[in-house]
């Protein structure tokens, strides 16, 4: 049974049967009572989901989520919903496949939604290269860096990720090692891994030292099943390597169970090095060693600028947040 049922056996509009039910004064007695007669005989029961989503459409904050099980996300959504709940403001979480089209999910939502405002929550530069210029309300991409992208509404918070990269290769080779792998990630150019990956090469190059991706890397997505799979073909291709650089916690996760299931000890035989700084890596068997991304302040920053521009447009804003090495119990010295 739907509005359109009760509009019909009442013999009004469904605009009319929708006014009714939603108590509006301009409707006379005689039709209000005839709906309600219908309604309560046949037990009608108004879809309020609907209706509270009608009620948000164009006041809810979209946060677009690239990635299910990326663990800095989690975080960061959360402290992204308690400071706009701080502002008054509601918002509407989208949960994308790391491989989506982030920007062409946000040009639908702004024709049917229309969100004042957006947060991006990763993104893939070439999606928005070729298609963020049909999206007029202010957008924060958060993660990745926009400051090449020609866009006034769009500003973008993120870590420097190929001086942290380069400092954690730096730290391990510090450590003695030489024989580095890296896993996970998609390295096309416009991804964050690119340039996790570039940090890597940079610091072999500083070095003076030789660095072969092809041999010495595996990409792979943000997950722990799949990061344990390129965990093991990079084992197979190069079993003498010392240590190894996982793009994300999560990866590092499930490569801490690859090297545990060919028999290698960390950091006895092999040291890991994650990054992100999600909670879970202070707990795993060795505690890992992780470059911690600053998620408070790309929270506090990047609601702090949205709003500002759903109140009155300025230039667009793109910065680097601090990181830091965190060193624990998952990487040895030779």
């Amino acid at each position: 049974m739907t509005i359109k049922d009760i509009a019909r056996l009442c013999g009004c509009s469904v605009g009319t049967v929708s006014r009714v039910l939603n108590h509006h004064p301009d409707v006379s007695d005689a039709t209000r009572q005839r709906v309600m007669a219908v309604v309560e005989e046949q037990k009608f029961q108004p879809n309020t989901n609907a209706k509270h989503l009608k009620q948000q459409a164009g006041t809810s904050i979209a946060i677009l989520v690239k990635g299910t099980q990326n663990m800095l996300f989690a975080g960061l959504v959360e402290k992204i919903q308690a400071l706009l709940r701080q502002e008054g403001r509601d918002a509407a979480v989208y949960y994308l496949d790391e491989d989506a089209n982030e920007v062409a999910y946000a040009v639908r939502l702004c024709r049917e939604r229309k969100p004042p405002g957006i947060l991006f929550l990763g993104g893939d530069l070439e999606h928005f290269q070729s298609g963020f210029r049909t999206i007029h309300v202010p957008c924060v991409l958060l993660t990745n860096s926009g400051a090449e992208l020609p866009y006034q509404n769009l500003s973008s918070l993120a870590t420097d990720d190929e001086a942290a990269a380069c400092q954690v290769i730096t730290h391990l080779m510090d450590k003695g090692h030489r024989r580095i792998g890296m896993v996970g990630g998609n390295w096309s150019c416009s991804q964050i891994s690119y340039r996790r990956l570039q940090g890597c090469q940079r610091a072999f190059e500083e070095r003076g030292l030789p660095f072969d991706p092809e041999r010495q890397g595996e990409p792979s997505r943000y997950s722990m099943g799949e990061s344990y799979q390129a965990a093991l073909r990079l084992l197979d291709r190069c079993p003498d390597l010392t240590a190894i650089f996982a793009v994300s916690d999560v990866t590092a996760i499930g490569v801490l169970r690859a090297l545990a299931d060919r028999g290698r000890r960390v950091p006895e035989d092999i040291s890991l090095v994650g990054f992100d700084g999600v909670a879970v890596s202070e707990y795993c068997l060795p505690r890992l060693t992780t470059v911690c991304q600053d998620t408070g302040q790309l929270a506090r920053r990047g609601v702090e600028l949205l709003l500002q521009n759903i109140r009155r447009p300025q230039p667009p804003v793109h910065e680097y947040v601090p990181f830091r090495l965190v060193e624990r119990e998952s990487v040895g010295e030779l």
